[in-house]
């Protein structure tokens, strides 16, 4: 059995988006031969952590997790500092080395949009001689934001001083890793537009998977405090996950068209409610809404609420499972692939969808046949693609109907299966080292 010392810091019970792929994968690691090890933060490490206790029994318990504490952040808040990595990348270090010099592992996985915890693959490679596979589910270094003008989430001096590591240290740390895996196909040519040496190739597309076994606890959960009242009468719509600047259009593009019906049929479009719930990753009192000024400048507003704090994991999945619709607003980025697309899938609900033409979502919705997709390549096409979500989902109450996806084309974006692939590119990442069962 080879052994994997996986590197991501936020861990359950916080729910974070970017430790959902080591999550989901943490079932089926050993029967594909290896053995994960978890190096992860305690959760009071992760300033304003939305906890959801539920996700602990996601996965085995003999899975071995190693929690380390950085500083809290009630030290370094008054002095404006509440970056993670500042506070607790050390410890995180420190740790690691210590299991790496006192066990044996083939392989190191960072799977973390904390990127800065990359620079340690170079250097633990060179201690300890073991390769690492990065998780690229952001891109860390982002030009999106400079190039279009838009504010990126924590504002601009974060983002300047998290640039400014990227640009110092990504060509450096992308030389010595063994394999990248990417949630977009525009990852490869991304980074071979920023260092023309750098081979597309050793890019491998790997969305997050999806997981029946987490709608099954979610189909036995209530929310202790229920954002919404679907008993009502009323049709919500439901929305869950990240929004931010590169989705207002695609937010414009659903609210003009609900603002037209609203205009030609009242009564029945009275009765719809959109509900955009965890859309910001700042903790309390700091988040700020993103749905919510579009809506108000389409004039909709009356039929839209934000709670734009995260809520707990299989909150969300209730929300999504309960939801009359779903609605997906896509980026402008094309890069920007919304692994939410999976369970919004798995929900089994009616989906109304705005994204790029270009994104990983438009070209996967179109083979497993879910939800009612419209795509854009640019602003222009605004007015276009209103009058088409008009006539093609509002004005027809049909369309509003669920159908079934093919679940053959679904499959290979399950937990299980992308977790058999990683294995696989594991393997090949530590084919010139001594299997230890040889």
């Amino acid at each position: 059995m080879r052994r994997v010392l996986i590197v991501s810091p936020h861990w359950a019970p916080v729910n974070a988006p970017d430790m959902q792929r080591v999550r989901l994968g943490l079932p089926f690691y050993h029967r594909h031969g290896w053995e994960p090890v978890v190096l992860a933060l305690e959760p009071e490490s992760v300033e304003g952590a939305v906890l959801d206790p539920l996700l602990q029994e996601t996965y085995p318990e003999d899975i071995r997790v190693v929690r380390v504490r950085g500083i809290p952040a009630r030290y370094t808040r008054w002095a404006g500092v509440g970056n993670l990595w500042w506070r607790c990348g050390r410890a995180l270090a420190q740790a690691g080395e210590q299991l790496l010099a006192a066990e044996p592992f083939d392989l190191v996985f960072f799977s973390t949009t904390q990127f800065s915890a990359f620079t340690l693959g170079p250097r633990w490679k060179r201690r300890f001689g073991v390769p690492f596979v990065l998780d690229y589910q952001d891109p860390w270094r982002n030009d999106y934001y400079r190039e279009t003008r838009t504010l990126p989430p924590g504002g601009r001096l974060k983002f300047f001083l998290s640039q400014l590591t990227a640009r110092r240290h990504e060509g450096r740390v992308l030389r010595e890793t063994s394999a990248i895996v990417a949630v977009s196909q525009s990852y490869g040519p991304m980074l071979a537009r920023y260092y023309p040496w750098f081979d597309p190739a050793k890019v491998s597309v790997m969305p997050f998977g999806a997981s029946e076994a987490d709608f099954d606890l979610a189909r036995k959960h209530k929310p202790n405090n229920p954002l919404i009242d679907f008993e009502d009468g009323r049709f919500h719509y439901v929305y869950t996950g990240r929004c931010g600047p590169d989705m207002r259009f695609s937010m414009n593009v659903i609210f003009r068209a609900f603002k037209r019906y609203l205009e030609i049929d009242p009564q029945n479009a009275s009765r719809h409610r959109f509900h955009f719930i965890g859309t910001d990753y700042a903790p309390p009192p700091l988040g700020h809404e993103w749905a919510m000024p579009v809506a108000r400048e389409v004039g909709v507003a009356d039929y839209v609420e934000e709670h734009c704090y995260r809520v707990p994991y299989f909150d969300a999945l209730h929300y999504l499972t309960h939801a009359d619709a779903l609605v997906g607003v896509g980026s402008n980025d094309p890069t920007y692939s919304a692994s939410k697309i999976f369970p919004y899938i798995l929900a089994r609900r009616p989906m109304l969808l705005v994204f790029h033409n270009n994104s990983l979502v438009s070209t996967f919705t179109r083979q497993v046949k879910a939800g009612r997709l419209w795509t854009f390549n640019g602003p222009e096409h605004i007015e276009r693609l209103s009058a088409e979500v008009l006539e093609g989902w509002f004005m027809q109450p049909q369309a509003r109907n669920y159908q079934p996806f093919d679940a053959d084309v679904f499959r290979p974006m399950t937990s299980e299966y992308l977790t058999a692939e990683l294995a696989r590119l594991f393997d090949s990442c530590v084919s010139d080292r001594p299997h230890p069962n040889a």
